[in-house]
């Protein structure tokens, strides 16, 4: 009874391994590969940015822990980590010293034509 028993579980095991196994094949499309590249680029510049100390000292200045903004910003989905990364490259250094030096000169001018101010030597 247990060899025929055997025998039988070995003539089913050999007739499975004739049979074909199944598989299921899908395309990989383009930008689900370089989307992976992309947001791992994007991560790197974010967290560049936040490891500046300035950065940090602002953080924890404004009482926000540094720790809990490296996991928020490792749960962002892709294209808010793209827009963030995008701003990040996009802003000027100097964070607007441009613009407050044209104000500068601006209300400078405007007192000058007041005549609160003799700032700019009139010409004889």
């Amino acid at each position: 009874m247990r060899t025929r028993w055997l025998v039988n579980v070995l003539c089913l095991a050999l007739l499975n391994l004739g049979s074909p196994l199944v598989a299921e094949a899908g395309l990989v499309g383009t930008l689900q590969v370089v989307g992976t590249d992309t947001r791992t680029q994007d991560l790197a510049t974010v967290n560049e940015a936040l490891a500046r100390t300035q950065v940090r000292e602002q953080l924890v200045a404004l009482g926000v822990d540094p720790m809990q903004v490296e996991a928020r910003v490792a749960a962002l989905t892709d294209g808010e980590l793209r827009d963030l990364a995008g701003k990040l490259a996009d802003a000027p250094a100097g964070g607007g010293a441009l613009a407050v030096i044209g104000v500068v000169f601006l209300v400078l001018l405007i007192l000058e034509a007041v005549g609160v101010i003799d700032i700019f030597k009139k010409f004889p």
